[in-house]
């Protein structure tokens, strides 16, 4: 079940409050005014969006709502449950048959289970059931991909248009030297581009980019417990030994994020 995701927003308030304070501990709350120029919003958000444009085509470009809303949503996996699941269907396999799965079929929520014990029921070959989900664990990872380059090519983008924001600024001043009262401006719409550019790529796109991507790993993590119970299921085996071979993938799990922890600490 899909729920809010806090953390994204308390992250990107924390990283905008620093540098709220940052400017506030220097020049004060009068200080704020000098870093809001329209000229600079317009070049590195207009030209973003143009870039992105060019970049993407329709159909994509109509994903970025959704692709926006997923990364501010999160799904807890109930991966002991998913485990017990597969316990229970495969002893009810044992006792009265792969067709009498079919029946209480109707409780289990998760398309991708359902999907996996027809086949299993059907008589399907295990290397062909797993061929058959395999191909939609990678059409979903392709999904998630395409959504997900939109994000980081805003990332890619952003700066690079405060950079132009940075030379245009530059190229108005050159030409105005003779007037002193031209140069603050200028000036300033060539340093807040970068500023603007860099803090949309670094605070926003690539943080967020990152996100999703952990979260498709999660999911293509959670589909691999499935094809593995469903094949477990459709081979017969025993309840308690599905059970250690699932939770198997859990420790590994676990192994791996603890030596992940172990090696940002030294």
């Amino acid at each position: 079940m899909k729920k809010f995701d806090i953390l994204t927003p308390i992250g990107v308030f924390l990283g905008i409050t620093v540098l709220l304070l940052a400017v506030f501990s220097n020049s004060g709350p009068s200080g704020l005014i000098f870093f809001i120029q329209v000229a600079s919003i317009l070049i590195v958000l207009g030209g973003l969006i143009a870039a992105l444009i060019i970049t993407f085509s329709l159909p994509d470009l109509k994903m970025v709502p959704k692709v926006l809303k997923e990364s501010v949503q999160t799904v807890d996996h109930d991966l002991e449950g998913l485990i017990q699941t597969f316990v229970d269907l495969s002893g009810k396999a044992r006792r009265e048959g792969l067709l009498a799965l079919e029946v209480g079929l109707e409780e289990v929520r998760d398309p991708f289970i359902k999907k996996g014990v027809l086949l299993a029921v059907d008589g399907i070959e295990p290397d062909v059931i797993k061929d058959i989900m395999m191909a939609e664990v990678v059409a979903m990872e392709e999904r998630h991909r395409k959504g997900r380059a939109i994000i980081e090519k805003a990332g890619e983008y952003a700066p690079a248009w405060g950079m132009i924001g940075t030379l245009i600024g530059l190229v108005l001043m050159l030409q105005n030297l003779n007037d002193p009262a031209t140069l603050g401006p200028n000036m300033a719409v060539a340093l807040l581009t970068t500023l603007y550019g860099t803090v949309l790529a670094n605070l926003i796109f690539l943080p967020m980019a990152t996100k999703l991507a952990n979260k498709t790993d999660e999911e293509v993590f959670v589909k691999q417990i499935i094809i593995e119970g469903v094949i477990g299921v459709q081979s017969g085996q025993n309840p308690k030994i599905l059970e250690e071979k699932l939770s198997a993938f859990t420790r590994e799990k676990q192994k791996t994020e603890d030596a992940g922890d172990e090696d940002n600490e030294a």
